[in-house]
């Protein structure tokens, strides 16, 4: 007759080939739902009746995924709130259905947390806390959260007691390695279909949330992580972070200084507080802006949540601190990917469409191939009509603008081989986060109003980390300067192809005019145009 611990191993390897078999399973007959009205259907000539029912199938399919997602918890969950930002690749209908998607599960019993905690210490539970409360703060798919005391000893070394112990969930680790098994399988199956592989390199995306995922089972990676943003933001007053307790820590318990404070989003705890949502809605603006564009290493799960508004005394030299938490998903920006995103922020600022279609192709976002003159006219209008709009007025604006203008921006983005690069995945899911943020702390916010000021300060070299960033962006800007006589040749060709994207049609008829003999008084208006344009930002 088999042991207790052989029928425990028996059912748990059962469980786990079940669990793998339900992740393939919905796969499959998703992929095959999509193959079938996509591509066999409207060869029956069914095409506008697939179309018709289109939103109501994508829908009905992320609700059974979030139903899945919320029954097994593990990276299913991890994945759902990863593919609500891959717009590129997915219809809106999913990623819209994703966006709520919460990572929020049943604990796990009291009796085999305390294992856990007391395996990985070395220590009796007694003996490393002097209390422990019984009942999660929070319980996540990967771990959970519990206030506790430190014995009175540490506590007198460390000059405070009350803490937060995240503990990994047991087993944690056999659910992580199925579900990484079965998400590259679906991973490959996705990259033989070619409405997905010439978006996204779908393997290179898995193994990029796999790597991310790993670090979040252990916690050693987690407490470096916060040490390194902590460093960052060091002569930052308005930034702090918990304090790691390194001698109640291991790889599957974290303990940090309990720093719970006014939960960013509580707009009416801030006003309790006396504290100005607005200025707290500009000031994450600016630290996000900071971690992006100067230090290179950024919180990439931001929402609000993880972020507490901390009141300061009469003494500060600040009203108020941001006080981030959670440092287990983490994204890095190369030197290189930063001067590009500097670039794009720059050409964002001056309104300018065509640098910004530059900059993206250097991102990588758009592939060599693309015609841009359309996306180039798109943009052009975008910034002509909407840049300093903040959410209260897009809100007054005429709703049948709105769509219209969504509907042919959205035509114009289908018909373009544009992706989403690896690199981007946690970038755009930080920033979306915290664009939800800052709109829900003021809707009268205005995300133009902090990039501005912030990018003059990149040009202005306000940074020690980014004067050499920004000597180099006005070395590239006096090189196009430079350029333009050769680059006028390639406008009037252009203009010739009726391919110049203008934002004024009298002007555009103009240049259409320009003949040999004024093509160096026009080489000179553009240059004192350019260069007042540089003046102005600088």
């Amino acid at each position: 007759m088999p042991s207790d611990s052989a029928l425990v191993t028996a059912q748990t390897s059962h469980s786990l080939k079940r669990r793998y078999r339900r992740i393939l399973t919905f796969a499959a007959i998703a992929l095959a739902q999509t193959w079938w009205f996509e591509l066999v259907l409207p060869k029956f000539g069914l095409k506008k009746r697939v179309a018709k029912s289109r939103t109501r199938r994508l829908q009905k399919l992320a609700r059974k995924f979030r139903v899945l997602a919320a029954d097994l918890g593990g990276l299913v969950i991890k994945a759902g709130q990863f593919l609500s930002a891959r717009i590129d690749v997915l219809p809106v209908e999913i990623t819209r259905e994703l966006e709520g998607l919460q990572d929020e599960v049943a604990p796990e019993p009291f009796e085999s947390v305390v294992a856990q905690i007391e395996e990985q210490l070395g220590l009796p539970l007694t003996v490393a806390f002097e209390e422990f409360a019984n009942e999660p703060i929070a319980a996540a798919s990967l771990g959970q959260a519990y206030r506790a005391r430190l014995s009175a000893g540490l506590a007198g070394d460390l000059g405070f007691a009350e803490v937060i112990v995240k503990v990994l969930r047991p087993g944690i680790d056999d659910v992580v390695a199925v579900d990484l098994k079965a998400i590259r399988k679906v991973g490959s199956w996705l990259s033989r279909i070619r409405l997905v592989n010439r978006r996204a390199d779908a393997p290179a995306l898995v193994e990029e949330f796999a790597f991310t995922c790993l670090q979040e089972i252990d916690y050693r990676v987690e407490a470096q992580h916060l040490e390194r943003f902590a460093a960052d933001f060091s002569g930052d007053p308005w930034v702090a972070t918990p304090t790691v307790i390194w001698e109640r820590s291991a790889r599957k318990v974290l303990t940090l200084s309990n720093v719970a404070a006014i939960k960013i989003s509580d707009v009416s705890a801030l006003e309790s507080a006396g504290i100005d949502s607005n200025k707290v809605a500009a000031e994450l603006a600016r630290v996000t802006f900071q971690q992006m564009f100067v230090t290179g290493f950024f919180h990439a799960d931001p929402h609000p949540g993880n972020i507490f508004v901390t009141p300061q005394g009469s003494g500060s030299s600040v009203p108020f601190t941001l006080t981030f938490i959670d440092f287990g998903m983490m994204g890095e920006v190369s030197e290189v990917l930063k001067q590009d995103l500097q670039t794009l922020l720059f050409a964002l600022v001056a309104r300018d469409a065509r640098g910004y279609v530059m900059a993206i192709q250097r991102l990588g976002v758009l592939l060599p191939t693309a015609d841009t003159v359309q996306l180039e006219r798109a943009v052009s209008a975008l910034f002509d009509r909407f840049a300093g709009l903040g959410v209260a007025d897009l809100t007054k604006t005429d709703p049948r603008e709105l769509r219209d203008f969504a509907i042919k921006f959205n035509e114009i983005l289908r018909t373009l081989p544009f992706q989403m690069p690896e690199n981007f995945l946690l970038l755009f899911r930080s920033i979306s986060l915290i664009s939800g943020v800052t709109s829900a702390l003021n809707r009268d916010f205005n995300m133009w109003d902090a990039v501005d000021p912030f990018a003059r300060t990149l040009l202005n070299g306000g940074a020690s980390r980014t004067f050499g960033a920004a000597g180099r962006q006005l070395l590239s800007t006096l090189t196009t300067l430079a350029s333009l006589p050769q680059r006028l040749d390639a406008l009037i060709s252009r203009v010739e192809n009726g391919d110049l994207v203008t934002r004024n049609p009298v002007l555009e008829q103009k240049v259409k005019s320009v003949s040999a003999s004024s093509t160096r008084l026009t080489i000179v208006i553009v240059l004192t145009a350019a260069v007042a344009l540089v003046l102005n930002l600088w």
